[in-house]
């Protein structure tokens, strides 16, 4: 048990880092073509793709605020989680294949293929600010946390540490592509999953096993739902997920970086498999921790708090490494797969069509670079903004009420023909619009003159389910919201596609682009055993993991806490004999694997 980071726990830290930027350097002069940068020469292995697809859905949000709601309100916390198990499986089932057979560079170079370039215009210039600001987001909830477990005070510490994080993750982007952000997230799911199967024997010899969890639990704790959390807001959350599992850039990004429509399916079934397995391992601390840290008052430090009570030295600088894997996987997945779209929807398309290769990788990673240093500098000025509180919420409001206007079109571009590319339009700015409107009245106050008029205009019993004087502030939740967008989308796809269908000559293109993504194609190669490049992920994956095992079992013994760090020793042990071994076998493959 441990009071605070000390000085073994910095160590693993900055080792860690150390491990990731030298991952990018690795793959920094591998990346020859556009589809080497962004694509992975369509050549990452299905594995691969799907854990880093799995760590891009987690961030160190999902340590902090879900298990804050695994402490206060129970097992609804996994029910949200898992409903997301049926989306990611679906999505492999039905789309994954699809978005492989298309070979595209960017996601949105879907858009002027099946719509026409207007529309890929609009969602390329649409989409990149709003990422760019979740990531900000992201960012800052990273510098939150780090600030928090690292014990720094200080006006500059948080946007310090925010430069400093955001920097890391953005070089090692810069430098290797998308191979390097497979790889690195690969190895910070080993860094992650240690921590967590770490931390979790430990919760249950505090508390006795697992009966003490269920004893004494208040009223409705292990039920599915919850008064906040009920179906009416499961439901949408779950359609919206769906949307965010078939069309969100960096998902589809793994699915067109694999060799064949069967590997690009199991990336979504590793996705589904994890989710369902990690998810309880991952909140398990935070139900324990109501029985042996009873009544924390900010229920957003409950994980941190378990971790320093249970943690030995060294094991807790790897699980504070394990919450920074999660941000960085996601954040370098989205710095990627938004310098795409940069560079080859916006760069390429209008501003350089006979660029070179080696030009478009340079401004690949210059599109990077700008991506990640701008998200970097809204992230510190959000946190030089006092009472921010409010100013997170209505930021994250204003990225989420316009997924659907963005997925729908997306969605169904990928399904049928019948959506004409003026259908897409109107129903994207039809649901952009609407979401818009409901947003800005849900921040007008109570008592403005048009917030009377429009609450007069609902019915009583809607208006009776929210505390009175708050006005129309709930049509800005997601229950709400998600309703309020996607039916004017889908109103005005298929209503605006019925009145105005595409030409002839249109019909006919979008008929033979649909063709081939429906048509399933035969692998290019027929292989036994792994690729070569399968083989020196293994090797690279392992030696990264070896490294890490021996940084914390040196870590510990150098810095003097061999006594106390016992247990660190013994984990870093193993990482390390794991480690090399995967290492030494992905060595021995790449030998025997055909060039």
């Amino acid at each position: 048990m441990q009071g605070g980071l000390v000085l073994a726990d910095y160590l693993i830290i900055g080792g860690f880092f150390a491990i990731m930027l030298g991952i990018g350097v690795y793959f920094s002069g591998k990346m020859k073509d556009l589809k080497d940068f962004f694509c992975g020469g369509n050549h990452v292995p299905w594995w691969v793709s799907g854990v880093s697809l799995y760590m891009t859905t987690f961030s160190a949000f999902a340590f902090v605020s879900y298990s804050a709601l695994a402490y206060t309100e129970g097992l609804v916390c996994i029910t949200i989680w898992w409903l997301t198990v049926p989306c990611a499986v679906l999505s492999a089932r039905f789309f994954a294949a699809r978005w492989r057979r298309i070979n595209i560079t960017s996601p949105v170079e879907f858009i002027e293929r099946r719509y026409g370039a207007s529309f890929r215009q609009c969602f390329s210039w649409a989409g990149v600010p709003l990422i760019v600001v979740d990531d900000a987001l992201k960012l800052f909830v990273i510098g939150t946390m780090v600030t928090v477990s690292l014990g720094v005070e200080g006006d500059w510490a948080m946007p310090v540490t925010i430069v400093v994080c955001g920097t890391i993750m953005l070089t090692y982007t810069l430098l290797g592509g998308l191979w390097a952000v497979m790889i690195t997230d690969a190895v910070q799911f080993v860094v992650m999953g240690a921590a967590v199967l770490v931390l979790v024997p430990l919760v249950l010899i505090q508390v006795g096993g697992i009966a003490p969890i269920f004893r004494d639990a208040p009223e409705g704790y292990w039920n599915l739902t919850s008064s906040a959390y009920s179906l009416w807001w499961l439901l949408p959350f779950t359609l919206m997920q769906f949307l965010v599992y078939t069309t969100k850039w960096p998902i589809v990004q793994r699915y067109y970086s694999v060799e064949t429509d069967k590997e690009a399916r199991k990336v979504g079934y590793t996705v589904g498999f994890l989710t369902f397995v990690g998810v309880p391992l991952l909140f398990l601390p935070a139900f324990a921790a109501r029985v042996f840290l009873p009544g924390i008052e900010d229920a957003n430090t409950v994980y941190p708090l378990v971790s320093k009570t249970l943690l030995p030295v060294g094991l807790f600088g790897m699980i504070i490494a394990g919450m920074f894997s999660a941000t960085m996987s996601m954040l370098s997945s989205d710095y990627n797969a938004v310098a795409s779209v940069v560079t080859n929807d916006i760069y390429k398309r209008l501003f350089a069509p006979n660029a070179s290769e080696k030009s478009l990788v340079l401004v690949g990673r210059l599109a990077t670079l700008g991506i990640g240093l701008a998200a970097v500098g809204i992230a510190v000025l959000l946190s030089r903004i006092e009472d921010l509180r409010d100013l997170v919420q209505i930021m994250a409001g204003m990225f989420g009420l316009l997924l659907p206007p963005v997925g729908i079109p997306i969605f169904f571009g990928l399904l049928t023909r019948r959506v004409s590319n003026r259908g897409a339009l109107a129903g994207f700015f039809m649901g952009a619009g609407c979401g818009l409107a409901a947003y800005v009245l849900s921040l007008l106050p109570a008592e403005s003159s048009l917030v009377v008029f429009v609450v007069n205009l609902l019915p009583s019993d809607v208006v009776a389910l929210y505390p009175e004087g708050t006005g129309l502030a709930f049509l800005s939740s997601v229950q709400w919201m998600a309703w309020i967008t996607a039916l004017p989308t889908l109103a005005g796809v298929f209503g605006v596609s019925k009145l105005l269908p595409d030409g002839p000559a249109k019909a006919a293109e979008v008929a033979d682009f649909l063709t081939g993504a429906e048509t399933a194609t035969a692998p290019a190669v027929t292989r036994v055993g792994f690729s070569r490049d399968a083989a020196a992920a293994i090797s690279i994956i392992g030696a990264a993991t070896g490294f890490i095992g021996l940084l914390l079992a040196g870590a510990v013994v150098i810095t003097g806490y061999a006594a106390e760090g016992v247990y660190s020793i013994g984990v870093g042990a193993v990482l390390a004999l794991l480690g090399f071994a995967a290492w030494r076998y992905g060595k021995r493959a790449a030998s025997r694997a055909p060039a």
